[in-house]
Order: structure tokens, then C-alpha cells, then sequence
């Protein structure tokens, strides 16, 4: 993780407290991408975050606890950024556009993170999976609506309303699964460009 990289992912974990929660759960966010929730062990997590393994459980009783921290901050700092981007924006397509950017932008931003709340959502238990679930939700209404108004208006052409979210959303998502700063280009270039492209799609 490069310095800037790890600035912001220190403001996105500013309010958790104490700071060994904190590093805690930066380090099973690091080890839950890298290994997976299923391989990841509190040995490691602990080691990751150079604590004792005893340690984990003065802050989480369980590794499942931590994923259900990481994934309910993911989800948050996500519909957040793409509901300010959106904000500041007018009409569906280019509300729908800004959602785009900032969707995809996030995701690159956030590679780790992303890859994390993308594909371990099944890992939690019922009442944490319902709260998260119902975080992303809210995310993929945010476009569903505006995708909606941009049909019913003729800004935009929609024949598969749940299908066109489900392509725009994993087009945000894919970006954490590939990106990374030696390949060329930045978050804020890669979300303005995936929001090009769903726009003359939808035209």
C-alpha cells in the first residue's frame, strides 16, 4: 500500500477506536483480501496487525465480527460518495453518470476493500448479511431510480431495468479487482471513463 493509498484509508477508519481496533481491523481487511474469510485465522490477523493473538479478543469476539465491521464501512463510505456525487448533479443522465464515477472511482480507490465487500458478503451471519445487504441495496436504488426517470423521460433507452444496474454495478466492481496504479491512469480517470461508456450505451 502506497503512501497515499494508505492516507485514505486511514481517514476511512477514523472513527473507529481505540487505534488497536483500528489496526486490528485494517489488518484483517489485508488478510481477508489475501487469503480470503475462510483461510484468514486470528493467528494471522493479529500477526498482520503485530499483536498477540490474544489480543483479537479484547476488541472482536470473532473474526466474523471484524468482516461485519470492514464490510458495513465499505458499504457506508460507498453509497456515501456516490449520494454526494450525485448531489451535485441534475437530470437522470447526468445523475446517473456521477453515480457511475463515483461508484467505479471508489472501487478503484478502495481496491482491497472492494474485492472484500464484493465477494465475502456470505460469510456473515443472518443479521449482519440483512444489515449489509440492505446497504447495498440502497446503493443499487440510487441508480435504479435514476435509470427509471431517464426512461420514462427518453433521456435514456432501459429495456432491462435489473440487468442494466446489475452490468453498471459490476462494472464498478471489477475496477477493484484489476486496478492498480502501475497500470496507467487513476480512480478519477477510470470512473469518468466507465461513465462515458454507460452513457452512450444508454443512448
Amino acid at each position: 500500500m502506497d503512501d497515499e493509498t494508505a492516507r485514505l484509508y486511514a481517514e476511512l477508519w477514523a472513527h473507529v477506536e481505540p487505534e488497536s481496533s483500528r489496526r486490528l481491523l485494517l489488518a484483517a481487511l489485508d488478510a481477508f483480501a489475501d487469503r480470503g474469510f475462510e483461510a484468514a485465522t486470528t493467528r494471522d490477523i493479529s500477526r498482520r496487525a503485530g499483536m498477540s493473538p490474544a489480543a483479537v479478543y479484547v476488541h472482536y469476539r470473532s473474526k466474523v465480527e471484524m468482516l461485519g465491521e470492514i464490510m458495513r464501512i465499505g458499504h457506508e463510505s460507498v453509497l456515501e460518495s456516490a449520494r454526494t456525487a450525485m448531489d451535485e448533479r441534475d437530470g437522470p443522465s447526468e445523475r446517473t453518470a456521477a453515480f457511475v464515477s463515483a461508484f467505479s472511482s471508489w472501487h478503484a480507490r478502495f481496491s482491497t476493500l472492494g474485492q472484500v465487500t464484493a465477494h465475502e458478503l456470505r460469510a456473515l451471519p443472518p443479521e449482519r448479511f440483512g444489515e449489509i445487504l440492505s446497504l447495498r441495496q440502497a446503493t443499487e436504488r440510487l441508480v435504479a431510480d435514476e435509470l427509471r426517470a431517464g426512461a420514462a423521460g427518453g433521456e435514456l433507452h432501459v429495456d432491462d431495468l435489473q440487468g442494466t444496474v446489475r452490468a453498471i454495478m459490476s462494472l464498478g466492481v471489477d475496477s477493484a479487482r484489476w486496478y492498480t496504479p502501475q497500470r496507467g491512469g487513476d480512480p478519477e480517470s477510470i470512473g469518468r471513463l466507465h461513465a462515458d461508456l454507460v452513457l452512450r450505451m444508454l443512448r
